[in-house]
């Protein structure tokens, strides 16, 4: 016959053994979750890689069949120049004169959605306006043309994160690069009769 004591006892021993295993549960889900999220990690660093292999290998293909009547005009304006490519360098270093149409698709779509915008945007907002999944592979790789197109001063950083082209970009990406000074005063009332 089982006592009221012994039977105490048993519940309290089984209910210590039902915590050490919730304990050694938890202990697994903590470092599951761990390296669930090295997984995450590494599969977004492979996905930005990939990315980033295709972009230069679409790049190259795209320099390597484009005739050279669209390159842009020298400063001479007698010669058509070509960007200078060293490796796979594909945005040129930006200068008065260049068209945003010399950029290769993805970097021109970025320049093209933040000069309509008129303000500073984060890559996540430009991301999205160029119909790209709301993901932290995509954000970043963005992020990381955006941060060329800073370098190669197509655009500016107006605080972390936040990138907008610079006035005369826009203005030519909006079509007043031509007849525009860069005050932003039409060039022909400035050199017109009686003006």
């Amino acid at each position: 016959m089982v006592t009221m004591g012994s039977l105490l006892e048993e519940l309290a021993r089984r209910e210590a053994v039902a915590r050490q295993r919730i304990e050694e549960i938890r202990e697994q889900i903590a470092a599951l979750e761990s390296r669930l999220e090295d997984e995450h990690d590494r599969l977004s660093r492979l996905a930005i890689t990939r990315e980033t292999v295709e972009e230069i290998l679409g790049e190259a293909a795209e320099l390597a069949a484009e005739p050279s009547e669209t390159a842009p005009i020298s400063a001479a304006g007698a010669v058509p120049v070509r960007p200078a490519v060293l490796g796979v360098v594909t945005v040129p270093p930006w200068q008065a004169g260049m068209s945003a149409a010399m950029l290769p698709r993805a970097y021109r779509d970025a320049v093209e959605i933040m000069a309509d915008a008129g303000r500073a945007m984060r890559a996540g907002q430009i991301a999205v306006a160029m119909g790209l999944p709301d993901e932290a592979a995509k954000r970043e790789g963005l992020r990381s043309k955006l941060k060329r197109l800073v370098e190669r001063g197509w655009a500016r950083e107006e605080g972390p994160g936040l990138f907008m082209v610079i006035e005369p970009v826009a203005r030519e990406v909006s079509g007043q690069g031509d007849g525009w000074s860069r005050d932003g005063i039409a060039a022909s009332s400035a050199s017109s009769p009686g003006g």
